[in-house]
């Protein structure tokens, strides 16, 4: 199972090249995945069922993951997590092969790869979800599937009703699992344990434990789109039909249900449990059945439809009673066929016809016969027709309900009339979905309309709806689903109402003529009645019954959060980044000086000196610095800051820091740089625009801070009682790390989890600079520079072309005899920005500065350099290049999208400190492999290398993003200002 884990998280690496090389194939390939683990849960079927009378036999796995909080890495496979299994990854394979019609065109759409990508991370998310027995563990798939669907459902992410049900989606059910998430704490804190199975065996009570069931309720509420959080899954339906097949049908939605079904058969008598779940449950099947009634858009239909439906299993799997829990998983189990098969008939006539308007579709049934039969078949075990398996649940259901009721359980009753108003509801919006997608229409004269032209769609593009469909009729093999799910019936040790055990139910074909059959018929019935009512007075384009929806209080919170901000920010940020700042150092100054004083005498151990450079270096930077304040122009400010930190470089050199000096020179360079291309839109004088005021109290305030930090740096380092831990560096350095190089090795080993902290800093960072200047995108502008013919570098003669009163106008042609230019980009450089001897000097030392990066990339393990050294080498090359050629050169010596080198980097580093799990080790536990080889001699690798790389990446990925749009960008937008300036 974990194995199977991590296969799903490489294949969706690697996917994104898959579907660059043969298109919408690779969702073929992708779909072996899943396919794969539906066959090892296929095979496991005979111990998942044995498991239910010797708990040995269950198939489960465990690896330690954090033990100071208990924490493992553990799975396990019951008959719920194995129902699960195979819908997750059984209806996963198919709609992926599905996904390989739907998206086939001649021009794949942009960002496919991704898609893919995240539609197989999203599976393998669920198959982990439903599979671990760790609750603290689930919580983690729970919030990763959240973020996964926000991507699927904004996948056409230039529409706005997209960006808008993705950012919908993702906020009801991210603010749901974070309830969930307390209410996880502190069942795991009362009883312990962060095993679910432990968990439910302990069978806790008390106050604190029904406040702890509330909040995991309110998150598998939310998740399974449960009233009041019904509204955002009809949004989600802007999503591809595959993504709406899937993730709405067979598996997102499910994850809710999944934890209801979990906790139910132990905690379904606790206080608030059925007020809550029966309530609630019947609400939404009530509200979504009524509304799918309204819609003329066969996607939305079926999304109001699901809502109904997801009530529906609220109510009978969260009941509780054996009899309930059975009928309650049957249903889930035909949810998950027919709902998905019907998902993605639409996707097929959408893909077909462009429309999924009813109004605009007529006589398609006639055309289209194979695929009518399947949606029929979907459409009766929906509504609870033999021989379906939704015939075989529901009867089942209606008698385990009906029996409590009977007994006098006030909310055996509700359940029981809602389930039955329920199924009069889908019964009728079942036949208005087979109406609107297959039915010949009338106009309004009674006239028949003309058929809808049908164009045969390809074969396999039907073979996932088909197959989905047809495993409705299971049925017909009742006795033998019974057996297999009578494990999860087992679980359950809620008595009826009076108090008595309760047998455990049987699904079966034939229960002969109970009431139960009469009551399902009765519901067919009138539920046809009611469509053909609805039809005749128009339900569609009538009004609504109230003016105020859901959606309408999500939208009033959002905007009354937005305005709470808007309002918060006034108030507090009034625009003025030295009124900023100046909080800040006040606030510093009182803090720190507060806790000097109050902290009594301290020692003080100062040294005039302790080399003699010394006392050249530290008068000059002083100097600096004060001329630096008095300073008129910016740039000669931002000069004379970079003369502190070269000081800085000079007093690491000459202190035994090789390592930090060549980083602070390197740092310096590279914020010299960031600071003169952020210049370039700044007046060239302080206080030009906005004239500095106050100057004697900022110089008391600067002159406080100075004094401040003095003063503690001196308390600081004098106040040591204890012999450092950076005295046993060395040592460690070469005995854990295998390195000479305290620093590097200190960076991606001993200290591993400050530098993948900052990694993570670095990339939010180069993500807000881009975001600031990349205001409505973030494509990569510099891509179509990468591929200029190589002739390019030919120098171009002017040809006059023709003459006019401002003088000869030139057209450009190729000298082919020409010498070749030194840089790609000289044609577009302005002549009078150009200089030949720089073009000549970056053409020759940037593949040397390159090899030299990566040279201190895999000499820093014992020499001076390392992966951010050698990053920021590389950067500084490209740094080069740009200055050279400008952003026409950058696009063209830029590797890859600083975007996709940011996320390698990351990735990279992440691995590096995860994969020691898989080996039973502590994160970012290294090794080494050394040998002897031919020519090059003794050759030591150790693991760690890889993190540093990822560090190498990342590095070279901020400069190139800084670059990118502090520099080309900028250059683009000031060229498109000049450009609309001469042109008006």
């Amino acid at each position: 199972m974990l194995t199977l884990l991590v296969v799903f998280t490489l294949s969706a690496l690697l996917l994104p090249l898959l579907v660059k090389w043969i298109g919408a194939r690779a969702f073929a390939v992708a779909a072996l995945i899943p396919a794969a683990a539906f066959v090892h849960a296929a095979l496991l079927t005979p111990n998942v069922i044995a498991g239910a009378s010797d708990a040995a036999r269950i198939p489960q796995q465990s690896v330690e993951w954090i033990p100071q909080l208990g924490i493992t890495l553990s799975f396990r496979m019951d008959v719920l997590s194995w129902v699960l299994t195979l819908i997750v990854t059984g209806v996963g394979a198919l709609v992926l092969l599905y996904c390989r019609w739907y998206f086939d065109s001649e021009k794949p759409e942009p960002g496919l790869g991704q898609f893919a990508a995240v539609l197989l991370a999203f599976a393998g998310a669920m198959y982990g979800l439903v599979l671990t027995d760790d609750f603290v563990l689930l919580v983690m798939f729970w919030e990763l599937t959240s973020i996964l669907s926000y991507l699927l459902i904004g996948y056409y992410n230039r529409r706005g009703a997209s960006r808008r049900s993705a950012l919908q989606a993702l906020l009801v059910t991210t603010l749901g699992g974070l309830v969930m998430f307390v209410g996880v704490v502190l069942l795991v804190v009362d009883t312990g344990t962060t095993s679910i199975t432990e968990i439910l065996e302990l069978a806790p009570t008390g106050p604190l434990i029904d406040a702890a069931i509330v909040m995991i309720l309110v998150g598998a509420l939310s998740k399974s789109a449960i009233f009041p959080f019904h509204f955002w899954l009809p949004g989600a339906m802007a999503a591809p039909t595959p993504v709406s097949a899937y993730l709405h049908a067979a598996a997102m939605v499910k994850a809710g249900i999944y934890l209801i079904a979990r906790l139910a058969p132990v905690f379904a008598l606790s206080g608030p449990w059925r007020p809550v779940v029966i309530s609630l449950g019947v609400l939404t099947m009530l509200i979504g059945g009524y509304q799918a009634l309204r819609e003329t858009d066969l996607k939305r239909i079926l999304a109001f439809g699901t809502v109904s439906q997801l009530g529906l299993f609220t109510v009978v799997i969260g009941y509780g009673t054996p009899d309930a829990a059975l009928a309650g998983l049957a249903l889930v189990i035909g949810h998950a066929l027919f709902k998905s098969a019907l998902f993605l008939i639409v996707g097929v006539i959408d893909r077909q016809l462009s429309t999924r308007d009813v109004n605009e579709l007529s006589g398609v049934g006639r055309q289209a016969p194979v695929m009518a039969t399947a949606a029929f078949i979907a459409i009766g075990s929906m509504a609870g027709i033999a021989p379906t398996i939704g015939f075989v649940a529901k009867e089942s259901a209606l008698t385990a309900l009906l029996h409590d009721a009977q007994l006098g359980s006030p909310w055996g009753l509700v359940a029981f009339v809602g389930v039955v108003l329920g199924a009069v509801l889908t019964a009728a919006y079942g036949a208005r979905f087979l109406w609107g997608a297959f039915w010949r229409k009338k106009d309004s004269a009674g006239e028949y309309i003309p058929e809808t032209e049908w164009p045969d769609p390809p074969f396999g593009f039907l073979v996932a709806p088909v197959v989905l469909s047809g495993l409705s009729l299971i049925g017909l093999a009742a006795p033998l689903v019974d057996h297999a799910l009578q494990g999860y019936v087992d679980t359950s040790t809620i008595p009826a109402y009076d108090g008595s055990p309760l047998e455990p139910g049987h699904l079966a074909l034939w229960h002969g003529l109970e009431p139960a059959l009469f009551i399902s018929l009765l519901a067919i019935a009138l539920g046809i009645g009611l469509f053909v009512l609805t039809l005749r007075l128009g339900w569609s384009s009538r009004k609504r019954l109230l003016p105020f929806t859901a959606i309408d209080g999500y939208y009033l919170v959002v905007r009354g959060i937005d305005r709470l901000s808007v309002l918060t920010t006034t108030l507090t940020q009034r625009g003025s980044l030295p009124v900023y700042v100046g909080t800040i150092f006040v606030v510093v100054v009182a803090a720190e000086a507060t806790a000097l004083f109050a902290s009594g005498p301290a020692r003080a151990e100062l040294s005039a000196w302790h080399t003699p450079i010394q006392l050249v270096v530290a008068p000059i930077m002083i100097a600096a610095g004060i001329i630096a304040v008095r300073a008129q122009k910016r740039y000669t400010g931002v000069v004379l800051v970079s003369v502190t930190g070269l000081g800085m470089v000079v007093l690491f050199a000459t202190s035994g820091a090789p390592d930090l000096a060549l980083t602070q020179i390197l740092v310096e360079t590279v914020t010299l740089v960031t600071f003169a291309l952020v210049l370039r839109r700044l007046p060239a004088r302080m206080g030009e625009h906005n004239a500095s005021v106050g100057r004697i109290p900022r110089a008391v305030l600067g002159a406080s801070v100075g004094v401040t930090m003095a003063l503690v740096a001196i308390v600081a380092t004098s106040a040591r009682i204890a012999e450092p831990i950076s005295v046993a560096f060395t040592e460690l350095a070469y005995e854990l790390g295998h390195g000479k190089n305290v620093v590097n090795v200190a960076l991606v080993d001993l200290r591993g989890w400050d530098t993948m902290g900052e990694l993570s800093v670095l990339v939010l960072a180069a993500t807000g600079v881009a975001s600031l200047v990349f205001v409505t995108h973030r494509d990569d502008l510099l891509s179509s520079t990468k591929n200029l013919p190589d002739a390019s570098r030919r120098v171009q003669a002017r040809i006059p072309l023709v003459e006019t009163t401002e003088g000869l106008r030139f057209r450009t042609a190729e000298n082919r005899d020409a010498p070749r230019a030194w840089l790609v980009s000289s044609q577009h450089v302005d002549p009078q920005s150009r200089s030949i001897l720089l073009e000549v000097i970056v053409r020759v030392l940037f593949h040397t500065i390159i090899v030299v990066s990566i040279f201190l990339l895999f000499a820093g393990h014992n020499l001076p350099g390392g992966g951010f050294a050698g990053g920021l080498v590389a950067g500084m090359a490209l740094v080069m290049r740009y200055v050279a050629g400008g952003r026409w050169e950058l696009g063209a010596a830029a590797p890859t999208d600083a975007g996709r080198l940011l996320g390698a980097g990351l990735i990279l580093a992440v691995g590096a400190a995860v994969l020691p799990l898989f080996f039973g080790e502590a994160p970012l536990t290294s090794t080494f492999w050394e040998a002897t080889l031919p020519v090059i001699g003794h050759v030591e690798f150790v693991t760690s290398t890889i993190f540093d790389i990822g560090v190498y990446l990342v590095v070279i990925g901020l400069v190139l993003d800084v670059l990118r749009s502090l520099g080309a960008e900028v250059d683009r937008q000031a060229h498109a200002q000049r450009t609309r300036g001469v042109g008006a």
